[in-house]
Parts: structure tokens; sequence; C-alpha cells
């Protein structure tokens, strides 16, 4: 059977099997899925579960009901789909699929995946690096002699490679190499951060999420707007995923 991997604003997490016809999510206590919200009604949602296969129906809610960022009054669940609840984050997982890939399909954000107004917001927290400058006419054509190496640059430390290891839930254990000068984490509407790759090593950035919800933890702090460092044997959580960050 299928589950709904169930992330509150705190970003405490809890599973709930699929394991009848209906399972209804609400703010009332007679739900299958309680939550605990105001901007949740009642009776918000409802999981209908026929054989193999799972459909999410909201119930004509106050505050509707999102699907991977988009409202919906009905849809045909896939493994992987994040459904929005008031500040409620519901991850399903069909039946029979593995969590290997879980943390990368949830968690890592692409560019374009949520829209040009998300990826400006990354941008801003972020900023842009400055381009190289372009190489003169003449060095393109070989007139001017090449520099020699300073001492500084044949003694410049070679750029390190981080990777975040999960230490929480359904995806401990899983790996991802932080590679790319800028690398996305979190889930819209929740948490987000961002990660970005710089000659003397990695820094993260809160970047956004529910509006006075918690902010993501490095070692327990709460981050704020200003980028921090981090070191290795960091521990990062994230809307309520621990990771570790090592230093390969």
């Amino acid at each position: 059977m299928g589950k709904l991997i169930v992330t509150d604003s705190s970003g405490q997490t809890k599973d709930f099997p699929l394991n009848k016809e209906r399972v209804t999510i609400g703010r009332h206590a007679d739900n299958d899925i309680p939550l605990n919200d105001k901007a949740v009604s009642g009776h918000h949602a409802v999981v209908i579960t026929i054989l193999q296969d799972s459909f999410l129906e909201d119930l004509d809610s106050t505050n509707g009901t999102q699907v991977n960022s988009k409202q919906i009054a009905k849809h045909p669940l896939s493994h992987g789909d994040v459904i929005s609840i008031g500040r409620n984050s519901l991850r399903y997982e069909g039946e029979g699929q593995g969590a290997d890939d879980d943390f990368e399909k949830t968690m890592i954000l692409k560019p374009g995946q949520f829209g040009a107004a998300f990826d400006a917001q990354v941008n801003k927290a972020t900023g842009s690096p400055a381009a190289a400058p372009a190489p003169s006419l003449a060095a393109s054509h070989g007139h001017a002699p090449a520099a020699a190496p300073s001492l500084a640059s044949t003694n410049a430390p070679k750029p390190v490679l981080g990777k975040l290891r999960v230490v929480s839930g359904p995806n401990q254990g899983k790996e991802l190499e932080l590679s790319k000068a800028l690398t996305t984490i979190g889930k819209p509407g929740v948490q987000v951060a961002a990660i970005t790759r710089r000659a003397d090593g990695y820094y993260i950035v809160h970047v956004g999420g529910q509006a006075g919800g918690a902010k993501p933890l490095v070692n327990g702090a709460p981050l704020d707007t200003q980028a921090r460092k981090l070191n290795d044997g960091d521990v990062v959580e994230l809307a309520g995923t621990q990771m570790s960050f090592m230093i390969i």
C-alpha cells in the first residue's frame, strides 16, 4: 500500500499508510490524517485508493489544495507528488516504490521547476558571481606574452568538493554530491535553502518558505538571509530532514 509522509510547519514528520479506500485529511480530530492548522478546513481533502491507484480530491475547502504547487480539485497521485494543505506538506509514496531517489526528486529543486519568480528569489538570496572578463583581442591572437604564474596562484588551494548525507527519515544514508556552483534544496512553501560553491568553500543561505514558519537550522541555529559558511561535520536540518555536510 502507498503512504503519505506528512511534514508540519515545525518540520516534524509522520507517516500515514493509505490502508483503506478513503483516507480523510482535515483539521477536525475525526479525520484519518488530522492537521492542527487554522488554515486547514475541518474536512479538507480525501485520498481514495482503488487497488494500486490513489486519487486526491479537495472537499470544497476554504483555502484549497495544491499538488506540486498547482491548485487542484481532483488529482491522480504519482510517486513523489507533494501535496500542500495549509502550512503542511504531504509527500505521496506509491506502493512498491523505493526511497532511493526520493531525496533528489523531492528535495533538490531544479531551475525552472517552480517558475521564474521562484528562480529570481533564489538568485536574489545567493547573488550572482561576476562574469570573468573576456580575453583581449591581442591575447586571443597570440600577440600578448603569457604572464608568468604568480606565487599566489601556484600555491592556491584546490577547490574542495562537498556532499550532503541524509541522517534521518526514510532517505537515511542517501548522499548528494555538491558539484554545482548552486544547489537549491527544500520544499517550496515550507523551507528552502541554497548552497553555493565558492573558491573558499561552501555557503548556505535561507531562501524562503512559509511566512512566519520555522527556518532551516545549522547545528541547531536558525539560518537568516546572510550566507553562512559550512564546515565539515555541520548538521543541516531542512523541512524535517537532517543532513550532514562533509568534505570529500
